[in-house]
């Protein structure tokens, strides 16, 4: 099972818009994948499902995280490295079923300039830690308002290509 994370609990975010376009084009290329988009945790994780604790709210994500074989986190650049929603998620998933031993591969965003380079860099330590086997190849989008179309879609030539070779390695991987 395939699990595409939309790492931000912001309403409204690109995060969640370049989600639905790598699930849209992993669907083309035969891949079912389902999104968690952190926006839809319960308001009170922080004090319901850390350190032993488990909320009914959060058992069924708990569930999903636990059959996913493969994610794909989408990472938004918040004060130059990872939210610290994503952070409270990996915290509340149970340890090690959720992680240990599975495949991720990391897509950095930013409005910025340089595409959450250090937040990926930043994240790929939690994920080491966690044995969460990280593919190579990270792609980093920047200025991310500019990226996507009326429907939602890359359209500048690079950012195509770049997503396209990382989607086709993420299913081979």
């Amino acid at each position: 099972m395939v699990t595409i994370i939309s790492s931000t609990n912001r309403p409204g975010s690109s995060t969640l818009k370049v989600a639905k376009y790598l699930q849209k084009r992993l669907s083309a290329k035969g891949t079912e994948a389902g999104i968690l988009s952190l926006a839809d945790l319960p308001c009170s994780i922080s004090v319901t499902d850390l350190y032993g604790q488990r909320s009914e709210e959060f058992k069924p994500i708990q569930e999903m995280i636990t059959k996913t074989d493969k994610f794909l986190f989408v990472i938004p650049e918040y004060n130059g490295s990872f939210p610290g929603i994503l952070k409270i998620f990996i915290d509340a998933c149970d340890f090690p079923d959720s992680f240990y031993e599975k495949k991720a591969a990391l897509v950095g965003i930013s409005s910025g300039k340089y595409g959450n380079i250090r937040g990926i860099d930043h994240f790929t330590g939690v994920c080491h830690y966690l044995h969460l086997n990280v593919m190579p190849l990270k792609i980093h989008i920047s200025a991310i308002k500019k990226e996507l179309n009326a429907d939602g879609d890359f359209f500048e030539t690079d950012t195509v290509r770049f997503t396209e070779e990382q989607l086709d390695k993420f299913i081979k991987f």
